[in-house]
């Protein structure tokens, strides 16, 4: 198989690494630095400098080049550059082979998922060919080659199916599931609550506060999440729990480092000046606050979240905001 990968990087590179075991992988990748770096030395000079990519994975910085033959091709940039980078491929994708994204997060300006972006930007003919990688999975991790396992969602079953046999490998264990929405919603939304952990152990909040963040996190996610038409029971999975656990406890969590920060008394500013890659959960706390107003489902922990990025709310008295909310019963009706 011949595999296209849009993104060049840590998950993009990650995922490219794993399909380089079936076949011959193309990278698109902005940078023309990760190109060089890919082509010449088997590296990405900028994301997981220090290891070894496959001689078979080979880098342009051009759509058609890369996209030309493909037999599967997974979409891995940030979600906010979804729109404009495949708009621009969309005259190169090849029809009729899956169209897999791996970006986590919700559109700002609509509140569109990624399903629902490349609904927009790709034609009709190709809606079919949609599927969703999701689950707990370190970029830096995956390229080593350690233990893995994911889920991918289509609506069509025989897509995700091709998907998983695409995907699996030895070390890469990948299983299949028809909730796009619950998939895409629990990928996106864990990144919030995740800032919402990292805050917390800033703080100094030990592990009691850790756990009740993520218990009550994912119990938001949920509602959120089966509002808009998810089975519940996927967010108790890899795309639920299993990615929330990674992101909230991991060390190399980069919306965790975020939250860590901010309960530090760092400003946001600063914290993501100094980063190279992209936290998501930034821009999705914004999307995601809107999207529950919108729904009128109750997320005190992303509100919370998002009042501390964007209006320069005290970790303190978000804390004190939550914990002072009025009594109710835990499971919802």
């Amino acid at each position: 198989m011949r595999s296209a990968v849009i993104g060049g990087g840590s998950w993009g590179t990650a995922l490219a690494t794993v399909l380089a075991d079936k076949g011959p992988v193309r990278l698109w990748a902005r940078s023309p630095e990760v190109v060089e770096g890919i082509n010449s030395r088997h590296q990405n000079p900028r994301y997981q400098t220090e290891l070894t990519l496959p001689e078979h994975l080979t880098a342009s910085g051009e759509l058609a080049e890369v996209l030309a033959g493909a037999e599967l091709v997974c979409v891995v940039v940030p979600s906010h550059a979804m729109r404009t980078v495949m708009t621009a491929a969309a005259p190169y994708v090849p029809a009729g082979v899956p169209i897999v994204s791996a970006s986590k997060g919700i559109e700002n300006s609509t509140l569109l998922t990624m399903e629902e972006v490349l609904t927009e930007v790709l034609p009709r003919g190709y809606r079919t060919d949609f599927a969703f990688l999701s689950g707990p999975s370190f970029a830096r991790e995956t390229i080593q080659r350690m233990a893995t396992a994911v889920t991918v969602a289509a609506r069509f079953h025989d897509v995700a199916v091709a998907v998983q046999k695409a995907f699996n490998t030895s070390w890469f264990r990948v299983y299949t599931t028809e909730d796009v929405t619950g998939v895409e919603l629990g990928g996106a939304l864990k990144n919030v609550v995740a800032i919402a952990a990292g805050v917390a152990d800033g703080m100094g909040l030990g592990h009691n506060s850790r756990a009740a963040l993520l218990t009550r996190g994912l119990a938001e996610v949920s509602r959120l999440a089966v509002k808009r038409g998810a089975n519940p029971l996927t967010l108790a999975g890899l795309a639920g729990m299993g990615d929330l656990v990674l992101t909230c406890t991991g060390g190399l969590s980069r919306n965790r480092h975020v939250g860590i920060q901010l309960g530090k008394g760092r400003t946001l500013g600063e914290i993501l000046g100094e980063m190279n890659e992209v936290a998501e959960g930034v821009r999705t706390a914004q999307s995601a606050h809107q999207l529950a107003l919108k729904e009128g489902v109750d997320m005190p922990v992303t509100r919370e979240v998002y009042r501390i990025l964007y209006e320069d709310k005290s970790p303190a008295v978000a804390l004190a905001d939550l914990m002072g909310r009025g009594a109710r019963r835990e499971r919802d009706e």
